[in-house]
C-alpha cells in the first residue's frame, strides 16, 4: 500500500443501504471499494480506499446515500494505515469474493495389502545386432 493511502468506512443495517453506499462513495470521489464485510446479521461495512481527501468525500456521500435509502450504523476513516492495519482489512475481513472451501478431512480406509504376484520375473533378452554365422 502506498504511503499516502488511505481507508474510508461506511457500516449500514442491510444490503440495500450498503449498495446505495458503495455505489455514491466511488461515484463521488476517486476511491475504489476494497472490501464489503459482513459482521453480523445484518451490518455491512463497505471498506474503500484511496487519499485521504478522496475517503473522506466517499465516506461523507456514502453515510447520506445509506441514510436516505436505509439505516446507517457508523461510519471511520483511517489516514495512512500501518501495514498490519492494511493486512487486517485486505485478509482477515470477508470480502465479496468468496473463499474457496476445503472439504474436510476424513481418516483414510484401511485397504486390503493386495497378494504378491507369484509369476517369476523374465530376464530381459540381450538385443542383437543380427544373426549369427
Amino acid at each position: 500500500m502506498a504511503y499516502d493511502q488511505s481507508f474510508g468506512f461506511v457500516e449500514t443495517v442491510g444490503l440495500v443501504a450498503a449498495i446505495e453506499a458503495a455505489d455514491a462513495m466511488v461515484k463521488t470521489a476517486r476511491v475504489r471499494v476494497k472490501t464489503v464485510a459482513n459482521a453480523d446479521a445484518a451490518l455491512i461495512s463497505v471498506i474503500c480506499e484511496g487519499d485521504l481527501a478522496s475517503c473522506r468525500a466517499a465516506v461523507d456521500a456514502g453515510k447520506a446515500a445509506a441514510a436516505r435509502v436505509g439505516d446507517l450504523a457508523g461510519d471511520n476513516l483511517i489516514a495512512r494505515p500501518d501495514d498490519d492495519t492494511n493486512y487486517v482489512v485486505a485478509e482477515l475481513i470477508g470480502s465479496l469474493r468468496p473463499k474457496a472451501a476445503t472439504p474436510p478431512t476424513a481418516a483414510p480406509e484401511k485397504v486390503a495389502p493386495e497378494k504378491a504376484a507369484t509369476a517369476k520375473p523374465t530376464a530381459a533378452k540381450p538385443a542383437g545386432r543380427g544373426k549369427k554365422k
